[in-house]
């Protein structure tokens, strides 16, 4: 195994001090997961009956555009969190890792075990805020509802940063108001039923206290770093 690679030299000097060497690849693999467990049961779904569970409650709260831009920018503050949580130290990190990949395996059971969908409602407007809640119901389509992963995610980066020492109270404080809007905005936006706000956030805090109360993070760390090693070299990702 190569002590330093060329591309281990130039992340060293230009990005490390933003994002740890053992933070990228997992980091990566949080995205990619995601996006093979959301995008690949709507696929081996597409013809399998989906639920409606919409209750009466559903109904009563009020469809509000502009809360789409809280749905969408909260792409940022995963991004951002994320980010920040890679830097409270490899184990804890790792810890994070497996805690939210093992989220997204209860997400498949519950989208296989019962699909649902809902019905939206027609976007009229020209402006600003219409044109994106159009584009996220073009883009998103209304399945795997339950339970919200906009919420699990929002949820996760709180909690992964709630007890650190590094970062200062007003920006915990400001994650947690913000994992709870965005939680609120999957309501006003209809993209989701009330009862997918406490299904997510129950599996992340689930799957979190699992993966700090035992050492079973240590197999997928050891899996990203034996990648990482040969990608960064030993001299840069070890230290």
């Amino acid at each position: 195994m190569k002590d330093e690679t060329t591309l281990g030299k130039w992340y060293h000097k230009n990005i490390s001090r933003w994002l740890p060497e053992y933070g990228v690849l997992s980091l990566a693999a949080c995205g990619i997961f995601n996006n093979l467990i959301y995008t690949g049961t709507q696929i081996l779904l597409r013809n399998a009956y989906h639920y409606d569970l919409t209750s009466e409650l559903d109904r009563k709260i009020p469809f509000i555009k502009e809360w789409v831009l809280i749905y969408v920018v909260c792409f940022a503050f995963w991004g951002l969190n994320y980010i920040l949580i890679a830097r409270e130290g490899k184990e804890r990190w790792y810890r994070f890792v497996t805690a939210d990949m093992m989220a997204r395996l209860f997400c498949v059971v519950f989208f296989i075990w019962m699909p649902t969908t809902n019905v939206r409602p027609e976007v009229y407007g020209s402006d600003f805020f219409s044109w994106l809640m159009r584009l996220v119901y073009s883009l998103d389509a209304p399945t795997n509802l339950f339970p919200s992963i906009h919420c699990m995610v929002s949820w996760f980066c709180f909690i992964g940063i709630r007890k650190s020492k590094k970062i200062p109270v007003w920006y915990k404080a400001f994650s947690c108001i913000f994992a709870i809007l965005v939680c609120m905005s999957t309501q006003f936006t209809k993209q989701h039923y009330l009862v997918d706000i406490p299904g997510g956030i129950l599996i992340a805090e689930f799957c979190y206290f699992i993966t700090t109360h035992t050492e079973f993070f240590r197999r997928l760390e050891r899996v990203f770093d034996r990648i990482g090693r040969k990608v960064f070299g030993v001299k840069y990702y070890d230290e």
